[in-house]
């Protein structure tokens, strides 16, 4: 029989028990956000929600607008494959009519706002609606491409290290899909689950080459499409075309470097009118006089533009190199 003195005593203890055990609870809580957080890459981070691995990987295929056997789900091939490479997840029908609503919102609001003119209102929809997530995709799967070519040589290096230490290919990709931080790990866990549902290593690669769009991925799955039939040493073979890969890098900046002038020249003259013509406008509203009433203005502003457009066009070519 407890004592008033012993009860209070053991209420006490199960008090202090309850909160060191919710501190605890919390604190494990906590650590198991910061690691998912922490991980690698993003693969990484949604196999941490313990969900199977294969709805794992058919919920990254299809955030990235393909089905759950990695095809391209869209009848139109090159907008859904611009969607793929650009990295960008989600619904891609969100992504689109998210855009629409937007372009539609702005027009509507400027026509109300300052009375804009309905064409002019439906040009800044088109805009806004299908232009700039156009730009945006090109934009991201450009700088995404940049980064997978940075980091594919080191994944080669890691992959030929694994298979010189005795390791199969599907371990060794499996390794880099741990290893390496978004974009590259991401792609290369894909490939992995893929592999260990049932394709083969050059079927993996050639769809991993259309998700990302970089030219080096298609020498790899040559590399191995021809390896498989007709042998040889794959860990020499990755060796090379890790060493090309870092070379053609080395090449690029190179060129970069040497064109970087020219890029700053084009950019320059092509805004250097249209800020002298804002600054006029702002600090001199008067100094063109009557001219906007001249029924000539407007056809000889549409030609210079054409033109200073032109112009912009043939910089660019000769500062850009293909190789």
């Amino acid at each position: 029989m407890l004592t008033g003195q012993s009860l209070l005593y053991f209420i006490y203890v199960v008090a202090a028990a309850s909160v060191i055990l919710a501190g605890e609870a919390f604190y494990l809580s906590l650590a198991s956000r910061r690691s998912r957080r922490a991980s690698v890459n993003y693969r990484l981070r949604r196999l941490a929600d313990e969900a199977p691995a294969e709805q794992t990987l058919q919920s990254l295929l299809r955030e990235r607008g393909l089905t759950d056997s990695g095809d391209f789900i869209s009848g139109f091939v090159w907008l859904n494959r611009l969607y793929t490479q650009s990295g960008v997840t989600g619904n891609p029908m969100t992504f689109a009519s998210s855009f629409l609503l937007a372009g539609l919102a702005l027009a509507l609001l400027l026509s109300f706002l300052i009375r804009l003119a309905a064409p002019v209102a439906f040009i800044i929809f088109l805009l806004v609606a299908f232009a700039l997530p156009l730009l945006i995709l090109r934009r991201a799967r450009g700088k995404r491409i940049q980064k997978f070519a940075r980091q594919l040589p080191d994944a080669l290096d890691m992959i030929v290290r694994s298979l010189r230490a005795g390791h199969p290919a599907s371990v060794a990709i499996g390794l880099v899909a741990r290893e390496m931080p978004d974009p590259l790990g991401t792609e290369f866990g894909i490939v992995a689950d893929e592999i260990t549902f049932g394709l083969s290593i050059e079927q993996a690669v050639r769809k991993l080459s259309e998700r990302v769009g970089f030219e080096g991925l298609h020498l790899l799955s040559v590399s191995l499409s021809i390896q498989a039939k007709t042998g040889g040493n794959l860990t020499e073979i990755l060796a090379n075309l890790s060493s090309v890969l870092r070379e053609r890098q080395k090449l690029r900046r190179k060129i970069r470097a040497l064109s970087a002038e020219g890029r700053v020249s084009a950019w320059i003259i092509s805004l250097f009118p249209v800020a002298m013509f804002l600054m006029l406008q702002l600090i001199a509203p008067s100094y063109y006089g009557k001219v906007w009433g001249d029924p000539i203005i407007l056809p000889i502003f549409l030609i210079f533009g054409i033109w200073a457009l032109l112009g912009d066009f043939i910089m660019y070519r000769m500062v850009t190199f293909d190789f």
